[in-house]
Parts: structure tokens; C-alpha cells; sequence
């Protein structure tokens, strides 16, 4: 943990706070790990996984449920760019309510499953109407607990692969940080083919960042956090999008649903969404690094600052912006870097809003649903067979 973040934290002196402050933190040292995790990983990679993702014939979908569904969200619009084919992100949730609209065209499928547990029940359903319902199916099972159900029962099977991330990911808080930014990263390595060059100077690259952010910007992150918004709206287009939906749901988990978020991407939000703002709204814009759309987010900037008083706006870019009236942060070291690996360091902002918020309300970040209405790994869902 740096200094800066572990001395402002510290000074709060709140229990029930300090997995979510230490998991939060440690995200630039786990991303330095995974260069290792990967290069170790390679062989297995490479003879299963690759060619896979060459067959036209092999329709990818990532899945997950909350967060671990952000991730698909996160990664699919960067992947189909970059292997120039369609890649689809679907919830767990969807795939288990109507697993014959999802698998209607039995096309063999590589079923990639985002899990910090691997244990929840959509995650493990999941799989097996995978197997019910196609006659090819294989699996990446991207998780972070070596003795959940998913890592377990795809161990020695023939048509899967389980990649495990550092044991410390698998987060002892209510919510998800470092699980989902390491299962981003490894994922976006696995899939887009990325060699051991790339990898290494890719986490190196996101994790100077982090650092250098925590250094530069706690202070100010907890002082937007501070300003007790009473709603706060993410935005942002692509991937970002998805880093936007993860985002908003870490300070809805984190402050019990007393802090309410909106998420959506820059051109949708205009489409009714906007209305949700009011002058004390918080509003936070992940900027594109593609030239092209970050034309859109900007334009989209520009009507949010118009729209919100002064300092109510944070634009996140890799690049110098200058959206009058906003809070313009320039997030350090990644000009040229994707999108992923943007929202990786972002995101970052976005956990520690959520983590300081959480604090302001008067909730206890490692476990704000103390009556256990709301839980670490869901519970009360009845998995009903598939019959016919």
C-alpha cells in the first residue's frame, strides 16, 4: 500500500475497513505478478486456448455474474478489435434463465468463465448447461480461489483450462477489486494472443501508472468522495463502458445503496438517462484513447460540464484535456495505451470513490449489509434442471 493512500485511509480509523483498503491497493503489485502467472501459464495457452480463438468456427462469449460479468463487458469490444471477429460478453445470469436462446445455433464455443469464487451458482450452471446444450464446448476458467468449484471440476478435464490468478485477489472484502482487475488483465493476455514482450511491459505500464496515481491523486479522490454526492453517474464508450458498469456498482455495494449510480455509455446517456441530473450530482467520463471515439466522449463532456456546476464533472483520459469547468485528470503514463488497459488504472479512481463514500455514509466497507441481506458470494438461488 503507498504511503499516501495507507496515511489518508488510516487517519479515518475505521473498522471493517481494511481488506477493501488493502485489496484496492495492492492492484498495481498483483498486476506485476501476473507477468509470471502468464509466462508460466504460456505452454497450456498457446496449445488450448489459441487455436481455439483461430477457428471462425468458435464462437467465444465471455460470462460472469456483477462484476465478474463487467469483465466479459470490459474485454469484449476491445477483443473483437483486436482479433478482428466477434466476440460476445453474457451473464451468467442470462445464459442460466435461457440457456436454449443462448445456445440456439449449437455452434462449437469456447465458454470463457470470469469467477473470484468460483462458487457462485449461476457460475457453475453455467458451465454445465454449456455441456447440456452443445455438442463442442470448452472452457477458460479465469478465477481466483484454487479451491472453488469451477477451478476444481475443470482441473483435469480435457477440454478446459483454468487459469488461476494470485491468491491474494481472491478478495476476503464484500467487494470485488483486485479479483476484477486481475482477471481483466490475464483475460485480455490469454485471449488476444499477447507474448511474453508485451505482457511484461503491459503490466509494468499499468502498474507505474496505479502507482503514480495513488501518489498523486488520494488526496483528491477523497475529497470528491467527501462532497457527499447523493447520486453519481459513470460514462464511457466501448470497454469503457464496461469499466463505467463496474464502477457504478462498486459505490452502490460499498455505501448500501445510499449513494445511487447510473452507468451508460457517452452517446446512450443523452437517450434519457440525463435526467438523473441534479446539482449534486457526481459525474465521472473514461475518455477513449481511439481517436475517433474519444470525439465522442468529449462532446459528450462538454454537455455533462454544461450541465453540472462547477468541479461536479472528472474527465479520465490518458491525454491532456481541457473541458472548462471540469475536474481534468490526465492519468499518468499510458498515452497510446487500449482502452483496457485505461480502465484498469480508472477504475482505480472508481474503487476508492466507492471505498471513501462508503466511510462518509457511515457503512463499514468489508461488509456493508451487515444483516447479510446482500452477500459476498449470492445465496437463495435455486438452479431448476433442464428438461427436454
Amino acid at each position: 500500500m503507498t504511503a499516501t493512500f495507507a496515511e489518508l485511509f488510516a487517519a479515518l480509523a475505521v473498522e471493517g475497513s481494511e481488506h477493501t483498503a488493502r485489496e484496492i491497493a495492492q492492484q498495481p503489485a498483483v498486476w506485476r505478478k501476473l507477468a509470471d502467472l502468464m509466462a508460466a501459464s504460456r505452454s497450456e495457452i498457446e496449445a488450448k486456448i489459441a487455436p481455439l480463438v483461430a477457428r471462425r468456427d468458435v464462437r467465444v462469449i465471455l460470462t460472469g455474474a456483477g462484476t465478474s460479468a463487467f469483465v466479459g463487458d470490459t474485454l469484449a469490444p476491445a477483443l473483437s478489435e483486436r482479433l478482428r471477429r466477434p466476440v460476445a460478453a453474457i451473464p451468467t445470469t442470462d445464459i442460466v434463465a435461457s440457456p436454449r436462446a443462448i445456445f440456439a445455433s449449437d455452434q462449437p464455443t469456447l465458454l470463457v468463465s470470469f469467477a473470484r469464487s468460483g462458487n457462485s451458482p449461476e457460475s457453475v450452471a453455467a458451465t454445465e448447461l454449456a455441456e447440456q446444450c452443445l455438442a463442442e464446448v470448452h472452457h477458460l476458467i479465469v478465477t481466483c480461489n484454487e479451491e472453488g468449484h469451477l477451478a476444481t471440476e475443470h482441473a483435469d478435464q480435457e477440454r478446459s483450462t483454468v487459469l488461476l490468478m494470485p491468491a491474494e485477489t481472491n478478495d476476503k472484502s464484500f467487494a470485488m477489486t483486485s479479483s476484477f482487475s486481475s482477471m481483466l488483465l490475464a483475460a485480455w493476455f490469454a485471449l488476444a494472443g499477447a507474448g511474453d514482450v508485451e505482457v511484461r511491459a503491459t503490466c509494468e505500464q499499468a502498474a507505474a501508472a496505479g502507482d503514480t496515481l495513488f501518489e498523486q491523486r488520494a488526496a483528491d479522490i477523497k475529497e470528491l468522495a467527501f462532497t457527499a454526492p447523493g447520486r453519481i453517474v459513470y460514462l464511457g464508450s466501448g470497454s469503457l463502458a464496461g469499466v463505467s458498469n463496474e464502477a457504478g456498482l462498486k459505490i452502490l455495494e460499498l455505501t448500501a445503496g445510499k449513494v445511487v449510480p447510473w452507468m451508460d455509455s457517452s452517446l446512450g446517456f443523452r437517450h434519457g438517462p440525463k435526467s438523473v441530473l441534479d446539482p449534486q450530482t457526481l459525474a465521472v467520463m473514461f475518455i477513449s484513447s481511439d481517436p475517433y471515439t474519444r470525439r465522442y466522449d468529449l462532446d459528450m463532456a462538454h454537455e455533462m460540464q454544461a450541465a453540472l456546476p462547477e468541479g461536479r464533472l472528472l474527465v479520465l483520459a490518458a491525454e491532456t484535456t481541457d473541458v472548462a469547468g471540469a475536474r481534468n485528470w490526465m492519468l499518468p503514463g499510458l498515452a497510446g495505451a487500449s482502452d483496457v488497459v485505461l480502465g484498469l488504472v480508472g477504475i482505480l479512481v472508481a474503487q476508492t470513490i466507492a471505498l471513501f463514500s462508503s466511510v462518509n455514509v457511515g457503512c463499514t466497507p468489508d461488509n456493508p449489509f451487515p444483516g447479510g441481506s446482500v452477500n459476498r458470494v449470492v445465496q437463495g438461488v435455486i438452479i431448476h434442471p433442464l428438461v427436454g
